[in-house]
């Protein structure tokens, strides 16, 4: 190994170099590795000022290139992933950072901290951006992933719903449940064993509210919108034929003895919702093409968007509720 002597009179961009190569593949290096390797803090210095590295918390760096370029969500992950290196096996990914290490969205509230579940029983605490969490984990509560302990897809929507307001609490559950990371039995049965953690009291109610049918958050905040009003709750992703039996189409809410339905419109079906070859503003003649197709079956359509549910949900309301007046008010057909 070479000494910090030999290091003083190398080229510092050769130094540079050196340094580099203990960069893990996720693009994390942490300064114990840097002193370990033989190198001192001047040299992680000229990485930072040189603007090849970030320091994204105390004692651990990032390549800059991948810092900048990462979204909010994907920062958290590399904080996540610097925090394990540092307290090794003991921990577990748990709460908001697992939820954001599965894919799960968190509405409405920010994962400015690391949260980690301590195997070892360790009180739990909060300290340098990271919140210390103590729970009993049984068998199948954790999993190995990437090289780290991660809380499992079931403990991990419970044990957000702990910490979670209620509608981004549900929007989790949501979510774990339609991608059949969990189902609501092993939800149910898991919860059980809760029942007396701090926080636990509204987990059964937040349970009856899930529904794995919901494809996004947004029809998640739609829904409970709904049910928190006097407003009839509608099905949900009902499939919708014609007069001689042929598909129409998936729609997000219906009122079948109204022939009416919502859509909620979100940048996903725009985005992500995209077919192959296919633009947005495709995407938006396709939508439109399809409820012509629904109106002209019968159905009377509303369409509610993410700035309707977040920031106008009492006009909202009133919306669907003079909506739904109008279907009852049209001349039977049948």
């Amino acid at each position: 190994m070479l000494r910090e002597g030999h290091h003083q009179a190398c080229d510092p961009s050769s130094l540079g170099r050196m340094v580099m190569e203990l960069v893990d593949p996720d693009g994390i290096l942490l300064r114990r590795d840097v002193i370990a390797a033989g190198y001192d803090d001047k040299a992680l210095r000229r990485q930072v000022t040189g603007h090849a590295l970030a320091r994204i918390r105390q004692g651990a760096y990032c390549l800059r290139s991948t810092w900048e370029s990462s979204s909010r969500e994907q920062r958290h992950l590399l904080m996540v992933k610097a925090v394990c290196r540092q307290y090794g096996d003991d921990v577990s990914v748990s709460h908001l950072s697992a939820a954001l290490w599965w894919g799960a969205p968190l509405v409405g509230v920010r994962a400015d901290a690391v949260h980690l579940t301590h195997l070892d029983g360790e009180a739990g605490r909060r300290q340098a951006g990271v919140v210390h969490h103590r729970g009993a984990c049984h068998v199948g509560d954790v999993t190995r992933a990437s090289g780290h302990w991660v809380t499992s897809p079931t403990r991990t929507a419970l044990d957000s719903c702990l910490i979670l307001p209620r509608r981004s609490a549900v929007c989790v559950l949501d979510w774990f449940l339609h991608q059949s990371l969990t189902t609501i039995d092993e939800l149910r049965q898991r919860a059980i064993g809760m029942g007396n953690w701090p926080g636990s009291l509204p987990l059964m109610h937040l349970l009856a509210l899930a529904d794995s049918r919901a494809e996004s958050p947004g029809e998640t905040l739609v829904r409970l919108l709904i049910h928190e009003s006097d407003i009839p709750d509608p099905v949900s992703q009902l499939d919708i034929t014609d007069a001689g039996g042929a598909w129409l189409a998936r729609v997000d809410f219906a009122w079948p003895e109204k022939m009416a339905l919502l859509e909620f419109d979100g940048l996903r079906k725009l985005t992500t919702d995209l077919r192959e070859g296919e633009t947005a503003l495709d995407a938006v003649v396709r939508e439109k093409r399809r409820e012509d197709r629904l109106r002209e079956a019968g159905w009377l359509v509303i369409r509610v968007t993410w700035d309707d549910v977040i920031h106008h949900p009492a006009r909202t309301v009133q919306r669907i509720r003079a909506f739904l007046a109008m279907a009852d008010r049209r001349p039977c057909t049948g």
